[in-house]
């Protein structure tokens, strides 16, 4: 079979949300169950077959404020990615200048990141080693964005802050190697259904709660990637935006997936994501 380098679609398997068949308000905890060796959560998944279209050529076609996300070229200064504290020292500047610099924000708070590099064998208990997640979810309700302000931000600040426009914006980017191995999948927000696809799902920490969004099926979703991103490229993910008027995107389902088109002794895919609080005058 001879692969497309640059193929205008790829077939894949989304795996969507189930919510639980009792009614019962879906939740996840996500600290390992020390006798079961499992997270707990009280729903399932279902995967279905989708067609995914590659942005690869065509970029302009999606943005923040239509789409959900957008795709731009800027190489990093910071590029080992092994050491926390040094990807806070190194990374976590650069980065919030990169953000205010895309989106025209004056403030932005970056609040956690995740490494991810893809093991296969690991099931991604250990924080340690992180894989790519491969169910459709957005990362905050805007429920837990508004928390998220209180928690970050100095309490005499939340209040004002709370009353211009703000967002819940990840950055996310390939590390080491381009990434055509378990790409990342972005949903188009225009083609969601916001009262019938998504359902709060609760996620249980053990001294607090935070809460993201679970995406059901529908077969309108139209679901994109950039084919082989480098580490010299990124994505801007919104998780969530104050306004919510219907002029904007307010959220983007995502998820990671198999690409039937990667090539043979591709490397496993690695990438980093930091999620920002960002704010607007």
């Amino acid at each position: 079979m001879t692969i497309a380098l640059n193929p205008a679609t790829t077939p894949a398997t989304i795996n969507y949300f189930i919510p639980p068949t009792d009614g019962a308000r879906a939740y996840r905890r996500v600290n390992v169950d020390l006798e079961k060796g499992e997270k707990e959560k009280n729903y399932d998944s279902v995967p279905k077959n989708m067609v995914i279209e590659n942005v690869r050529g065509k970029e302009e076609s999606v943005t923040l404020d239509t789409a959900g996300f957008q795709f731009f070229k800027s190489p990093a200064k910071h590029t080992s990615f092994t050491d926390d504290a040094e990807i806070e020292r190194e990374y976590y500047p650069e980065s919030i200048e990169l953000i205010k610099k895309l989106t025209g924000a004056t403030r932005v708070v970056l609040f956690d990141h995740t490494v991810r590099r893809r093991r296969p064998g690991q099931d991604g208990r250990d924080p340690k080693l992180r894989q790519p997640v491969s169910l459709a979810h957005v990362d905050q309700s805007i429920a837990a964005s508004v928390a998220r302000v209180h928690r970050h931000l100095p309490p005499s600040e939340v209040p004002a802050l709370l009353q211009r426009r703000f967002q819940i914006i990840n950055l996310w980017r390939p590390i080491s190697h381009v990434a055509l191995d378990w790409p990342l999948a972005l949903c188009d927000y225009r083609s969601v259904d916001t009262e019938k696809d998504i359902l709060p799902v609760a996620l249980i920490y053990s001294d607090r709660e935070g809460e993201t969004l679970g995406v059901k099926y529908n077969p309108n979703h139209k679901w994109k990637y950039l084919r082989g991103m480098t580490p010299d490229e990124l994505v801007l993910i919104k998780c969530a935006d104050s306004i919510q008027d219907g002029s904007v995107a307010v959220f983007t389902p995502h998820t990671g997936f198999e690409d039937l088109t990667t090539p043979p002794d591709t490397p496993p895919r690695e990438s980093i994501e930091l999620r920002a609080l960002v704010f607007y005058d």
